[in-house]
């Protein structure tokens, strides 16, 4: 029973089949402003690593930091999971950009408007889970993800950075039984059609 118990804390955590963390294209993953800029990916964690305080991103020159995160397949995001950092170097805001993959600087971000604009918690040590509006995120590829104005000033710390949804290509994947070269294509559409027809008279015979 505890178990089952903890399985379904844990599942209402983030850490079920609605973690986005398998199809975020983590190679892709760049930041700006980071004092190490291959640490964008570093935050780019498992549901089991979340925790994991080993690891982080820090911005560099100021508090203003943009994580650009692309995904391997179009999802509906419901919600964005952060760990961030405590005391002086807890960014208060968080803009997000949706499908927005060539935002280059700060100059950019700040004249573009953000599809969602969330106050961050501050004082949290543990993952914090923040709601999106769904119909703003209903098909998406990439997001950028601003985060800034922290409490010190000078400092912004990001420990982990996850998402939940849903995958929005499955249904789509699973009407195309078999991936083959473009040369085979038409084979495969006859050997589609065959089977249609097969399936059709063995209905009507029934």
């Amino acid at each position: 029973m505890s178990s089952s118990s903890n399985s379904v804390a844990e599942d209402r955590a983030g850490g079920d089949d609605s973690n986005l963390w398998r199809v975020i294209d983590r190679d892709n993953v760049h930041g700006l402003n980071l004092a190490v800029p291959e640490d964008a990916k570093e935050v780019i964690k498992p549901w089991d690593k979340r925790e994991d305080t080993a690891k982080f991103a820090d911005s560099n020159v100021d508090d203003q930091v943009i994580i650009h995160v692309p995904f391997s397949q179009n999802v509906r995001l419901r919600s964005v999971l952060l760990k961030l950092g405590r005391g002086e170097s807890a960014p208060n805001r968080l803009q997000i950009y949706a499908n927005h993959p060539n935002i280059v600087d700060f100059t950019e971000a700040e004249t573009t408007t953000a599809h969602l604009d969330i106050s961050l918690l501050q004082g949290e040590s543990t993952v914090v889970e923040y709601p999106l509006k769904v119909a703003a995120f209903a098909s998406i590829n990439s997001v950028s993800l601003f985060f800034s104005e922290s409490v010190g000033g000078d400092l912004s710390r990001i420990y982990y950075i996850g998402f939940k949804g849903d995958i929005r290509e499955l249904k789509k994947d699973k009407n195309t039984p078999m991936d083959v070269p473009a040369a085979n294509a038409a084979d495969a559409l006859l050997f589609d059609r065959l089977q249609d027809k097969a399936s059709g008279q063995q209905t009507t015979a029934r």
